[in-house]
């Protein structure tokens, strides 16, 4: 169920494996069969392996360091890291304060988990043995565990600083207050903090290799060049002396986006001890010790008319940060995206907007697979729900009231966000007449009249809700958000080799993406190649350009643009070389099938002859004929205006909810998206039903609490639920596709956004199933305790 509407470059493809098509993906053949190649597979000779003496206190100073007798040489502390810097993830943003991670802790630990020591053996378990042995003289402190509490505590994280707040955020828009009498509706929301869990944990293996006097490093991240950056500053090393290269990797989702302090120390001791060295994360380390996510808090009022139109926001958010600010998207990331994304795709006449950047004892937190999007998307649409509610109208009826028209695109928001092109209201009437809505009102009220004063029901509950993501964001949106890792131009190296195969070297890092797909499909539109003779290059700084690298939904509309460009002037360095060689005019010369020629004429040459003249047969070529930089070149791409495009969506659900037992179960759930012109659909739906597992398990199962002294209390995943293929429901997807005006192609980020939406929608339902109970729940996840918690606390007010 599309609704196409292409550019005329697309229409005229005219081919089935261009842009636009359900290309089965290049890279799933080496996966499927299990020839993929991850670090945990590589071994060299003399290799030894790391493990970790990592605090078991949230909040300490250090006090002696005993290293084990006759084993002094096989660990290593802060004080013979020599010449190691700490890590600094500054920001421009007003106030902003930092705080410096040293690789392995000195003078003071601030998490359960933070690296106190390093120790190596030629495997894991004697290097885990060697760590158990080691004594450490923890000096414990006062811990802040709760970023409320923190806010008013007088012990500081860092001692240096006046509270503990890393920065703080104020935005106060009025546009054109309202005569209208407004009805006012405030909550308090939460999210729980939650790990990302990616299938394979972060991983390293590194040495230095003499020949070229140059540090290797094998690490699954997905910003290979912001590593190589951050490992640069760290260690004292110049750019040039750091390879780093990201083989498969086994999922990100913001994850495996920051410069780890294991990174630091794996260089160092390869440095040192000239012998590869290799640090595999287990996932009790990856629960327990490394970086979060997502723990929101909001004090949100909505203003809404008596007809039902969103008049004004007003909030109060707070973002557990953790200890540390994290190399290179700094500790304030989400809370300053809070300030400028929480108004969605809404008009409004005011938006004020507080946001805090808590530090606490915990450890730092990531910008997870949406970043803030989700909590704002969560804290804004949950409050519409129970607005409409209290003014008796159904929900969609509420939003259609204040969502940006179609007429009005492009549009400048209250937070002067330029939304570039969609109609938001049929986005949202397709998703609400596919659940078919008024079916499901009309089934849930003969349940509820069924059902009588039976404690024990089960009862139907409708969930909805709309948001638009702002992917691909460019110079001025990340300068403006004090992030020090600021995106510019995206480049592509297009070559042909001499037996006609096309290289693809592009600075994203694939992993999980299909970029190895979608980016020859851009170069097929272009060239007219076989996807089959395309190869995608990608994750090595010593073979890429420089980026950085793969999150906020950028690859598609960055790197797709950048390979398109770069193929453009291929292809026409391609027609001249085609000209020369058949005696005509380059005007006349069009490139399909893996050839160059004369429209419908049988002259034609393919693109493997014409890459066998340049480079073996050249005399074919006068001088002056052809350009001289051959049939290779580097092009860069940055969208104008670079404040990014916006996908949207409209999530709707019907779910049941067992008030005996608290579970919830969801019946049907619904999707219309439009990601603009989709390179893929395959991949794109692919992409969007893993976001909304993810979602899914916001919404329902994923929590990683802390107890008052800091200590993790989900250290396995017998612990850290996740949902499996069980919990995934039936799912509808519906496609809008409105090209963005600023896009090469008019494609649009669309990456996160199957895990924005499911929380808000979900919460949504569970509220509507328990409304005639006088229940309410407005936190994530809605676990079977917290849904049995609203319930008991209804009937208290209620007795």
């Amino acid at each position: 169920m599309n609704d196409l509407v292409m550019p005329d470059l697309l229409m005229q493809s005219g081919t089935d494996q261009g842009i636009g098509r359900e290309v089965l993906r290049k890279e799933d053949k080496r996966l499927l069969l299990g020839q993929g190649k991850y670090v945990g597979d590589m071994r060299m000779p003399d290799m030894l392996e790391v493990a970790f003496v990592r605090s078991p206190v949230a909040h300490a100073r250090l006090g002696q360091i005993e290293k084990p007798q006759g084993m002094e040489h096989l660990v290593y502390t802060m004080a013979d890291l020599t010449s190691v810097r700490p890590i600094v993830a500054a920001s421009s943003l007003p106030g902003f304060k930092l705080s410096a991670q040293y690789p392995l802790a000195q003078d003071k630990v601030r998490h359960v988990g933070e690296l106190v020591a390093a120790c190596i053996a030629p495997d894991r378990a004697r290097a885990e043995d060697i760590a158990a042995t080691v004594f450490v003289d923890y000096q414990e402190l006062p811990v802040m565990a709760d970023m409320y509490g923190t806010l008013q505590s007088d012990t500081r994280v860092h001692d240096d600083w006046s509270e503990n707040v890393f920065a703080e955020t104020n935005i106060d828009k009025r546009v054109s207050p309202t005569d209208e009498a407004v009805h006012s509706v405030s909550r308090k929301l939460r999210m729980a903090r939650q790990c990302m869990a990616p299938m394979e944990g972060r991983a390293v293996l590194c040495w230095w290799d003499t020949r070229v006097d140059q540090l290797i490093m094998y690490t699954a991240a997905q910003v290979p060049h912001i590593n190589r950056t951050g490992l640069a500053e760290c260690l004292g090393l110049d750019e040039g002396q750091i390879r780093v290269i990201s083989p498969d990797v086994g999922g990100g989702f913001g994850y495996k986006g920051i410069l780890l302090p294991e990174e630091i120390c794996c260089a160092w001791l390869a440095m040192h001890l000239k012998r590869p060295i290799r640090w595999l994360e287990d996932r009790r380390e990856q629960l327990t010790a490394n970086a979060n996510c997502r723990e929101h808090g909001y004090d949100i009022a909505v203003d809404v008319t008596g007809e039902g139109r969103l008049a004004g926001i007003r909030c109060d958010a707070v973002v557990d940060s953790g200890a540390y600010s994290s190399y290179p998207f700094s500790a304030c990331l989400e809370a300053a995206q809070i300030g400028s994304i929480l108004p969605g795709p809404y008009v409004m006449d005011s938006f004020v907007c507080r946001t805090r950047s808590a530090a606490t004892n915990k450890p730092p937190i990531l910008p997870y697979r949406g970043v803030a999007r989700t909590g704002v998307c969560f804290a804004l649409e949950v409050m519409l729900d129970i607005a409409a509610r209290e003014l008796g109208i159904e929900p969609h009826v509420l939003r259609a009231k204040s969502l940006v028209p179609a007429a009005a695109m492009p549009y400048a928001n209250i937070t002067n966000k330029l939304f570039d092109s969609g109609d938001y209201t049929t986005c949202m009437n397709k998703a609400v007449a596919a659940i078919d809505w008024e079916g499901c009102r009309a089934k849930q009220r003969e349940r509820h009249a069924a059902n009588g004063d039976d404690p024990a029901q089960k009862r139907l509950g409708l969930g909805m809700a709309v948001f638009c993501e702002q992917g691909a964001h460019g110079t001025s949106v990340y300068h403006g958000w004090g992030i020090p890792m600021v995106p510019g131009y995206e480049q592509c190296t297009a070559r042909f080799t001499p037996d006609g195969i096309l290289e693809l070297r592009i600075g994203v890092h694939s992993h999980g993406q299909g970029l190895e797909t979608s980016m020859a499909q851009i170069a097929h539109t272009v060239l007219g190649i076989d996807i089959a003779k395309v190869r995608v290059i990608h994750g090595d700084t010593g073979m890429t350009p420089y980026s950085t690298g793969t999150w906020g939904s950028r690859c598609a509309v960055m790197a797709g643009g950048a390979v398109g460009t770069a193929c453009e002037q291929l292809a026409e360095r391609v027609k001249v070389m085609a000209a020369v060689l058949l005696d005509s005019d380059a005007g006349l010369m069009n490139l399909k099938d893996s050839s160059v020629g004369v429209q419908d004429s049988v002259k034609r040459l393919s693109l493997s002859e014409i890459a066998h003249t340049w480079y073996r047969a050249p005399q074919k070529l006068p001088v002056g004929s052809v350009d001289p930089g051959g049939l290779e070149v580097v092009a860069g791409y940055k969208m104008m205006p670079d404040a990014g495009t916006f996908s949207y969506a409209c999530h709707t659900c019907l779910l049941e909810v067992d008030t005996a037992t608290g579970h919830v179960a969801i019946l049907d759930y619904v999707i219309c998206e439009d990601g603009g012109v989709l390179l893929n659909p395959l991949i794109v739906e692919g992409q969007i039903y893993g976001g909304l597992a993810q979602g899914i398990g916001t919404a329902l199962y994923e929590e990683m609490p802390f107890d008052s002294e800091g200590q993790p209390l989900a250290s396995t995943m017998q612990d850290y639920l996740l949902p499996g293929a069980g919990e995934m429901p039936p799912l509808k997807m519906l496609h809008m596709e409105t090209p963005s005006p600023n896009s090469k192609y008019g494609q649009k980020g669309i990456g996160e956004g199957g895990a924005i939406a499911p929380p808000a929608a979900i919460i949504n339902g569970i509220n509507d199933a328990l409304y005639g109970l006088g229940a309410e729940l407005l936190q994530c996840p809605a676990n079977p305790r917290r849904v049995l918690e609203a319930i008991a606390a209804a009937k208290e007010v209620h007795a």
